[in-house]
């Protein structure tokens, strides 16, 4: 999510990298902090792979920044991340938020309603965090206080999650459905 997180950001400007890695760390970091050690191994991975340039300017102070950009094979690696995210970018609920905040990148209504579709198909699955004899164990069947308040909230933001993708479902068929041929 790294590498999405760099390629979204850097769609929409140049940065340079403390700028990057405090985008990253605002959108993720409470959840997943954000290190040296891996932002900059990734971003020489993403310019070796030639989906991101770089070029040196005086910094604000004596040191000189580097600043990234987005290559035209970048933009095209961003896209195709974003129109067939992986199983564990649906099913994991940072992840998929990641590629919620760039998926306005994918330009076609279609292709964003098939991403938030499979986020709702899962979401719609019964499931558990525990489960007994094989079925899903809900709140009101636990006497756990702390089990019972992770499955009430978890439960409560399913619901949320649910009800606006709903909305942004129906929303992207009208803009759909007024693209016209």
């Amino acid at each position: 999510m790294l590498e999405l997180a760099i390629l979204g950001f850097l769609h929409d400007e140049p940065l340079h990298g403390y700028e990057l890695k405090e985008r990253i760390t605002a959108l993720s970091g409470h959840v997943r902090p954000v290190s040296d050690g891996a932002l900059y191994p990734a971003i020489t991975r993403l310019v070796k792979a030639g989906l991101l340039e770089q070029h040196t300017e005086p910094g604000a102070g004596a040191a000189p920044r580097r600043i990234l950009s987005l290559t035209p094979a970048g933009r095209a690696a961003l896209l195709d991340r974003l129109r067939a995210p992986k199983p564990v970018e649906i099913t994991d609920s940072t992840r998929f938020f990641t590629l919620l905040a760039f998926l306005r990148h994918l330009h076609d209504p279609v292709a964003q309603a098939a991403v938030l579709r499979r986020r709702l198909d899962f979401l719609e699955a019964p499931a558990s965090f525990f489960y007994d004899k094989g079925r899903p164990v809900r709140a009101k069947d636990t006497e756990d206080l702390f089990r019972r308040g992770m499955l009430r909230v978890a439960r409560a933001t399913s619901r949320a999650e649910r009800e606006w993708l709903t909305e942004a479902l129906a929303e992207l068929a009208g803009r759909a459905g007024s693209a016209g041929p």
